[in-house]
């Protein structure tokens, strides 16, 4: 699945979701890296 998350302050990601961390932050991958970062949420229509 796709999502974005925050690195920092202002760096959005956008990549394929690896893992959950248990301090609420996902990981995902682009490419070969793999980031961490908090999820941004998703609107529901």
């Amino acid at each position: 699945m796709l999502r974005t998350i925050t690195v920092g302050s202002c760096v959005s990601i956008q990549g394929t979701v690896v893992g959950n961390l248990p301090d609420g932050r996902i990981s995902v991958q682009v490419g070969d890296k793999i980031y961490s970062g908090k999820p941004i949420s998703t609107l529901n229509r």
